[in-house]
Formats: C-alpha cells, sequence, structure tokens
C-alpha cells in the first residue's frame, strides 16, 4: 500500500450546485468577501460528511482531511493510477467565439481547428469558414433539460451484469466512441441519445453513425476539428447532429472520454448514473465489452474520482458490485451542506461572484447577445425552463482561465444590469 495525495478543491458548476475537484494545491487567498466562522463551520461538516461515506461506500478506499480547509486526502491500493483532472465542458457555439475578445480571430482558428493542414493554415479566413460549418449559433441543450441520464462506458464489467432494461428506462443515455450496441443490447441496452467521441473516433464518423440504426445519435465531438472529419461532413449524408465540445481545461487536460461524458451529463440532467466504468477493485488489466483485453492503460485510473463525485451526490455508480439499482448512497452530504461549502470555498479562493446571490456574479465577461431566435421553453422541462428564469435567460460558458475566474455570459438584448 503506499499514500498518494489527491487535493481537492471546491467550486460552483455553474447551474449544477456541483463541487469542482482538482489536483492542485491550495493557496489561503482573501477576497472581497471575509469567510465567516458559519464558513468555516460548513466546510467542516461537508469535510466529516465526506470521510464518513468514502468509508461507508469506497469499496476500500478512505477520505482523510488534508492540512486546510479545502483538502482531502485519499488513500487507496498501489494499483490505482490517479491519472485525472476535472475540467469545465460545454458546447462550442459561434456565439460564445463571437462573445470572445479577438474569438473568430485568435481563439478559434488556434485552439480548436487542429486538423492535419489546419495547423499549417495562414489563411485564417478559410480556417474560419471551416470551423462555421459544424458550430450550432447557440447552444442545443440546457442545463436540467433531460430528468435522469446514464453514462455508459466500455469496459468489460458490463458482461457481468445485465443492465440493458435498466439502462433503456433512463431520459437520455450516452454512449462513447466505436463502442457497438447490437448484439450487447442485454447487457449495454439499445436506447442511445448522444454519443461522445475522440480524435481517433471522429475521423471515421461514417462508421460510428452506423453503430445507431435509427440514425438519431448526436455526435459530440472533442474539442478538435480534423480536416478528415469536415470532409465527411460535407461530402457523405450523415444525417446526426453533429457538435463540438469545449474542454476549458484548469492543470493538464483529462483525456478520459468517460470523465467528459459524465460532466456533459452533468450540465444537462438532473440526475446522472454511470454504468461499464471498472471502478470495483481486484483488476489488473483494461478490458472491453467488445474486444480482447488491451495494454497500456490503467483500469483503475479514475476509480477515486468517481467515488468521490458519488460522495457529493453528483452520480451514482452501478458495477457488478452495485448491481443492486435500489442500493442507497450512505452519508451523502445535503444540498444545504454542499451550497454553503461552495459559498465558503468560492470565497477562500476569491471566485467571481463569491457570496453573492446574483446567478450573473459569477461572469467575467458578460456580452449582449445578437438577436436571435428565443428558446422553446414549452418544450422543455420545468426545471430547465426555471433554470433559464432564473439566470434570466443567460447562456453560461466557462473560460479557459485560471482559478478564480468565471464564465462568459450572454445575456439577452437589454437585460444587462
Amino acid at each position: 500500500m503506499r499514500l498518494l495525495r489527491l487535493s481537492f478543491l471546491l467550486s460552483l458548476t455553474s447551474g449544477l450546485a456541483a463541487i469542482v475537484i482538482y489536483i492542485t494545491g491550495f493557496s489561503t487567498l482573501y477576497g472581497k468577501y471575509q469567510p465567516s466562522d458559519e464558513d468555516f463551520e460548513a466546510l467542516q461538516s461537508l469535510q466529516s460528511d465526506f470521510q464518513k461515506c468514502v468509508s461507508a461506500n469506497g469499496l476500500g478506499l478512505q477520505a482523510v482531511r488534508g492540512k486546510d480547509y479545502c483538502e482531502v486526502t485519499i488513500d487507496f491500493s498501489s494499483d490505482t493510477v490517479p491519472k485525472w483532472v476535472r475540467n469545465s465542458t460545454t458546447i462550442l457555439t459561434k456565439e460564445f467565439i463571437n462573445a470572445l475578445p479577438n474569438g473568430w480571430e485568435e481563439y478559434a482558428w488556434r485552439r480548436i481547428n487542429k486538423g492535419i493542414l489546419l495547423n499549417r493554415c495562414e489563411n485564417k479566413t478559410l480556417c474560419m469558414e471551416k470551423l462555421s460549418l459544424v458550430l450550432p449559433e447557440m447552444p442545443p441543450y440546457l442545463p436540467r433539460q433531460f430528468g435522469r441520464c446514464a453514462v455508459i462506458g466500455n469496459s468489460g464489467d458490463l458482461l457481468k451484469t445485465r443492465f440493458g432494461k435498466e439502462i433503456d428506462g433512463y431520459d437520455a443515455v450516452i454512449r462513447e466512441n466505436g463502442a457497438p450496441i447490437q448484439n450487447y443490447s442485454d447487457y449495454v441496452g439499445k436506447k442511445s441519445t448522444f454519443r461522445l467521441l475522440n480524435r481517433g473516433s471522429a475521423k471515421a464518423l461514417d462508421k460510428v453513425v452506423e453503430l445507431d440504426e435509427m440514425r438519431k445519435e448526436a455526435l459530440i465531438i472533442k474539442t478538435t476539428i480534423h480536416d478528415i472529419m469536415n470532409k465527411m461532413i460535407r461530402e457523405i449524408p450523415i444525417k446526426n447532429p453533429v457538435y463540438l465540445m469545449l474542454g476549458a481545461s484548469f492543470g493538464s487536460a483529462a483525456k478520459g472520454t468517460g470523465l467528459k461524458a459524465l460532466e456533459f451529463a452533468l450540465s444537462i440532467c438532473e440526475s446522472v448514473d454511470m454504468y461499464g466504468f471498472t471502478v470495483d477493485p481486484g483488476y489488473k488489466e483494461w478490458t472491453r465489452y467488445f474486444s480482447e483485453s488491451r495494454q497500456g492503460h490503467t483500469p483503475l485510473h479514475g476509480r477515486a474520482y468517481y467515488q468521490m463525485m458519488e460522495c457529493l451526490g453528483l452520480i451514482k455508480i452501478h458495477s457488478p458490485m452495485r448491481a443492486d439499482p435500489n442500493r442507497v448512497v450512505k452519508w451523502v452530504p445535503s444540498r444545504g451542506t454542499i451550497r454553503a461549502a461552495r459559498i465558503a470555498s468560492e470565497k477562500l479562493l476569491t471566485r467571481v461572484g463569491a457570496g453573492s446571490g446574483d446567478p450573473l456574479a459569477a461572469c467575467s465577461i458578460i456580452k449582449e447577445r445578437v438577436e436571435r431566435k428565443p428558446i422553446a421553453l414549452s418544450n422543455l422541462r420545468k426545471a430547465a425552463a426555471d433554470h433559464q428564469k432564473f439566470v434570466k435567460g443567460t447562456t453560461m460558458y466557462p473560460l479557459e482561465q485560471s482559478l478564480g475566474h468565471g464564465a462568459l455570459c450572454t445575456v439577452p438584448a437589454n437585460r444587462i444590469t
């Protein structure tokens, strides 16, 4: 056994009341809002509940308080490699690029256009024209648009249980890369709402669309647009909606498609359940339910991360050792505890909008939106419509900035206060 220290910083994920976890150090910086005794009590309460939850549900993991109010140490076995980091994700839109200072001129073609030829492209106009082919004008999905969502990983663990019917009962199902459904529906279900693709899968977009017989999956590609993919979108009759996902990285970039799929689900769903992730102890090799074992991948790399998310009430884990669909996660902190701790941590981290109840206080940049067709709120779940009213119809995009920065917010015309 060896001790691996993971430092977790708490912060609000816009619209979700979620606590963001980072592998980074913590420096006690005091901003405009001085933390009160109640703030420190809230952080201590969250730490206490979190420790109890990991002890009761962590399958051998243990949580130990760190050197300050925002640090937690996770003890786990030596065969676990903690190579992960929390990112913020959103669907990339023309609205976001337009609202950034020099967005199209600098950000778009340098940070997103990374195809084989575009890296050497000297014609910015051509680069931007190619990029605009796959960017929606506005976000196609809203916070809390869906109720219960399931994220399906590709672990060979899925063949040890028959979760198929259970998975098909969710409001939305998110799958990854080239994972097949046909011949495996008893284990992975048949329903598929979204499919998140890495750059390798995106290069075979014409093959990926064949995995969904109904041709209704929304295909979401992580950050990068490729020349090959761009050509397929234009020349091959792909009827599926195709979007790019922006990953605003804090620290080193997270490579895992599974982590991105979870984050995307958390941004649009009321609750998120995960299946097909290797989280149970005792595994020494990487297996996928549709292929042979593979080398070069540590299957337990996200185990502590997923357990932490479960003990913050963000997700629920389903696995061979957690096969009971009615399993209760013990000692999950209450929403009130998490909210109070989030406010306290924002003050300590001097985050934008810390201590304010104004939903626009977290915005580093506020831009008036160019007139566009309004979102049909009548077609949304009540929870999603209520959220839109709460934020005054504002669209919030995470900024790719250092800790302490907020979001880029676009507001309806004449709504800037």
